[in-house]
């Protein structure tokens, strides 16, 4: 789910930039951040996102920046000789001195300063296809992630099912087993002379417990539901999520029902590989 994508343009004297950042969530989380203005732009960015995505938390940002010109100063040359024929005409009193060159310029309307002015309606289109760019470019990026990490998942399906058939072939869960410990363990504690049959029943009931076929079925079953779920791809995250869960249960229970050394190390392994079938589903969609 993490992805980064960018955008800029320019219209007229003003530069714009569009800019998204995507990391990890369980939801969708998308936040903006406009110039005052432009939130009703900023609105529309918002709902494109999440159109388009099914989780992540989003920080959208609109920059714009105008460069600072050199006004451009014209005089009214018009104005000016106007006023100054004007002047002209006029009778001074005595003591009172005509006027300057620099006070006609002083006059409201003889220098007008011309600034660049920006296009609205130009700068309008280009920051609303700057978003369709952006939220392509964004869900390019995270799909360039998610094809690097199916291939990791998809090898950690493959590790969880490869240990579940491992416990299914361990010969510690057969019943002859049971029982050859079960007589190892009576013959210590100096009971060598106990009823063959007793101790054939406590095999059987040992052997029993420690059953953990529903156990490997389940995982089996969350394996095809796993390799389902990549094959079709999409906004698969939280299901994968969920099998997760599912996968450690499983692997727990393994692990709390085993009767020998050797199944619990299987099962020790598999609850380390879910563990890391887990951390890997968060960046998924």
């Amino acid at each position: 789910m993490t992805g980064f994508a960018r955008t800029a343009g320019s219209a007229g004297p003003v530069h714009w930039a569009w800019e998204v950042r995507s990391v990890n969530g369980r939801g969708l989380d998308v936040r903006t951040r406009v110039p005052a203005g432009y939130d009703g732009l900023g609105e529309t960015a918002r709902t494109a996102l999440q159109k388009t995505l099914a989780r992540g938390q989003c920080q959208l940002t609109l920059t714009l920046t105008k460069p600072e010109t050199t006004a451009r100063v014209r005089i009214n040359e018009a104005l000016l000789a106007s006023l100054a024929q004007a002047v002209a005409r006029v009778p001074v009193p005595e003591g009172v001195a005509r006027a300057t060159m620099d006070g006609l310029l002083g006059v409201r309307g003889v220098i007008e300063v011309e600034d660049e002015a920006a296009d609205t309606d130009s700068l309008a289109r280009d920051l609303a296809a700057g978003v369709v760019q952006l939220v392509a470019d964004l869900v390019e990026a995270r799909r360039a992630e998610g094809r690097q990490l199916e291939q990791v998942v998809t090898a950690q399906v493959e590790r969880i099912a490869a240990l579940t058939e491992a416990a299914e072939a361990n010969p510690a869960r057969q019943p002859e087993a049971v029982r050859a410990r079960l007589e190892a363990a009576v013959a210590a504690l100096g009971g060598s002379g106990l009823d063959p049959d007793r101790l054939h029943q406590e095999a059987m009931l040992l052997a029993g417990k420690a059953d953990v076929r529903e156990e490997l079925d389940r995982l089996r079953a969350h394996v095809a539901s796993a390799r389902e779920l990549l094959a079709a791809g999409g906004a698969i995250g939280r299901r994968l999520d969920f099998l997760a869960q599912e996968f450690g249960r499983e692997a727990n229970t393994l692990c709390a029902k085993a009767n020998d050394i050797s199944l619990s190390r299987i099962g020790l392994d598999l609850k380390a590989v879910v563990e890391q079938f887990r951390e890997q589903v968060q960046n998924i969609e």
